[in-house]
């Protein structure tokens, strides 16, 4: 089969699967397959809650469907349709449980669901993040179980980790360079052909599936670790009483000083990735001391933030008891609508555990997701008659940047800013 006639499923189309689905759309027949019918109807009326979509891509790319048939793409929620496609494309969330260990339930389900319309012939590539070794583990023997076929006999596969960045309007998903690999040489060879392309600045052909998952879990696991030591240099900072983003800039003139700032560490990626890698250590004996201590740190600086916002509001002499505290974003890093896994709202249950009542407003944020996921209601907008005993920045969106910070300090109100964005004058501390 030439390269150009593949015909290829995305399954699921969040904040990786969706951009995918488009950039190939505009050259392959490419139907986008997400079991959340509302999410197919949303994509359909050419909207995009996450706002990762080039939406004029998609619209292109829906319109070039419907005017050829054979190339551009379509959506739906019906399993069926996938019997006609050869090549899956699996991006699905692989998030870990509250004991923060991997839980692969949608990418099995997904597993499932492929196995039972796959044909002889056919490559499934991963995308999903996942510990070494996991695409022939786990998934492979799902294939096998509901499709009745052999791996690398009648069915192939391949991994290509995403490396999408939510928010980010520059690296985009053709504009950074992707880890390939197949589960035979030839195989690999056309997983990287069908990446090579729709990317602008091409692939790196990993030997075997194992080291392309393992470079995926490593990535986000160093950055981890890096951003861990800098969050626990800001807890002895606070100790010896200085600031740690002026040690930083200090720090910063030696050439080969790699400024990473403290700060809350969520979303889809980071702050879950190297459970994964430490899962896969485990199991074979080893204990991952580096990976897990520094976890262990991150996981730690939302309780300090709340309690140093405590203690300075004792200080000013603020009642903490249904005292009011306004909170400054909700989603996991700035100008984006992600709130997956986001330590925001550990900073509230902390203080509410105080008996503080919080506001959270977040202009990005929906509260619909936010009540959902953790409970909480969003205030629709900050309320400029109403005193608050403190104000924690928690993240850098656009519209903070103009906040009127210094009216609450008048108003003896404590100034957290997690992000260092806050003009230093109007800042009771910061991380």
């Amino acid at each position: 089969m030439k390269l150009q006639d593949r015909k290829i499923a995305v399954i699921g189309l969040g904040y990786v699967g969706l951009p995918l689905a488009i950039e190939y759309g505009k050259k392959y027949r490419v139907i986008g397959f997400d079991v959340y019918q509302p999410r197919v109807e949303e994509l359909e009326a050419g909207k995009d809650h996450t706002l990762e979509a080039d939406l004029v891509g998609m619209k292109q790319a829906r319109e070039l469907f419907k005017s050829t048939g054979s190339v551009g793409l379509s959506f739906t929620s019906n399993p069926e349709e996938l019997k006609a496609v050869d090549t899956y494309i699996v991006t699905v969330p692989t998030p870990i449980d509250r004991f923060n260990n991997p839980d692969l339930t949608p990418l099995l389900k997904a597993s499932e669901t492929i196995g039972k319309t796959l044909n002889k012939g056919d490559i499934v590539i991963y995308e999903s993040t996942v510990y070494p070794g996991c695409t022939e583990e786990d998934c492979v023997p799902v294939l096998e179980k509901y499709s009745g076929l052999k791996f690398n006999k009648d069915f192939f596969c391949g991994y290509s980790p995403e490396r999408i960045n939510p928010g980010d309007k520059v690296n985009t998903l053709t504009k950074i360079k992707k880890i390939t690999s197949g589960s035979t040489p030839e195989v690999a060879d056309i997983v990287d052909g069908l990446y090579n392309s729709i990317l602008e600045n091409g692939t790196h052909k990993a030997p075997n599936m194992k080291v392309a998952e393992a470079a995926k879990a490593v990535e986000n696991s160093q950055r981890d670790v890096n951003i861990s030591f800098m969050n626990e240099l800001a807890l002895i900072c606070d100790r010896v009483g200085i600031d740690t983003n002026d040690v930083i800039e200090a720090a910063g003139t030696k050439w080969n000083f790699l400024k990473y700032r403290p700060g809350l560490v969520g979303g889809h990626c980071i702050s879950v990735d190297p459970y994964y890698l430490a899962h896969k250590a485990k199991s074979l004996g080893y204990d991952p001391q580096v990976i897990l201590s520094g976890r262990a740190v991150n996981n730690s600086i939302a309780k300090f933030i709340a309690d140093k916002v405590l203690k300075l509001m004792i200080k000013k002499d603020h009642k903490i008891l249904h005292s009011n505290v306004l909170i400054l974003g909700v989603t996991f890093k700035e100008n984006c609508p992600d709130c997956r896994n986001t330590k925001v709202v550990d900073i509230a249950n902390e203080l509410e555990d105080f008996g503080v009542n919080v506001d959270i407003y977040d202009p990005w944020a929906s509260n619909e997701v936010i009540k959902h996921e953790y409970g909480k209601e969003l205030i629709p907008a900050v309320d400029p008659n109403k005193n608050y005993s403190a104000v924690i920045a928690c993240v850098a969106h656009d519209q903070f940047k103009s906040f009127d910070f210094a009216k609450y300090q008048k108003q003896g109100a404590v100034i957290f800013d997690v992000k260092n964005f806050v003009e230093r004058q109007y800042v009771d501390a910061r991380l």
